[in-house]
């Protein structure tokens, strides 16, 4: 259970999810359940913030990030001891005085369907935390100016990877390469596909 060393951080991000009618806290962590289950790669913040804004509820993207993950650890560390819907929202009461009722009853109410699944689907990922790459996207350009590339007006491909941290949070990260540095990648990847097909 996520118990923080200021009590204000906790009582902020309380203060943002009483901002949720209980039908949107209900699908913020429905889709946070959905990730810890397994079903989605992870929780992709941007949708989060396109159903609050059709809802009327406006966040800074800082407050958002914060709500969810307070989100995952608490459901993430419920799910690792194990917790009951009742000791759930014992815990979240004690972390902050600002709960509303509406909220507690449907943080309870989730738990007690969901929270035997996301228990043992912790134990599962427990052995296997690791970052998974969601998307990968990539573009050929010249060089104009660059670190690594011996003249100007060389070819280089630029890569975007999606990747999924063990924490849930989806980031993008973002690098170059020289067109023979792009070319050994590729080899690679094809040799871990074969040895992959052969498991």
């Amino acid at each position: 259970m996520p118990s923080a060393d200021q009590p204000h951080g906790v009582d902020r991000v309380v203060e943002n999810i009483c901002k949720l009618s209980p039908d949107l806290l209900s699908e913020a962590c429905q889709l946070v359940l959905s990730y810890l289950l397994g079903h989605t790669r992870g929780v992709d913040s941007a949708q989060v913030s396109d159903r609050f804004q059709r809802a009327g509820v406006r966040l800074e993207q800082d407050a958002l990030q914060d709500m969810i993950r307070f989100l995952l650890l608490t459901f993430r560390s419920a799910g690792k001891t194990n917790l009951s819907g009742d000791d759930l929202v014992s815990r979240l009461e004690e972390s902050s005085s600002k709960w509303p009722k509406a909220c507690l009853q449907e943080v309870h109410r989730l738990w007690s369907e969901h929270g035997a699944s996301v228990h043992a689907q912790q134990e599962v990922h427990a052995t296997l935390s690791i970052s998974q790459l969601v998307d990968l996207q990539w573009k050929l350009g010249m060089a104009v100016s660059s670190d690594t590339c011996r003249s100007l007006n060389s070819p280089y491909v630029s890569l975007l990877l999606k990747v999924v941290e063990p924490s849930g949070q989806i980031s993008h990260r973002s690098f170059e390469m020289t067109v023979p540095q792009f070319q050994n990648f590729h080899k690679q990847l094809k040799e871990m596909a074969a040895v992959m097909e052969t498991v």
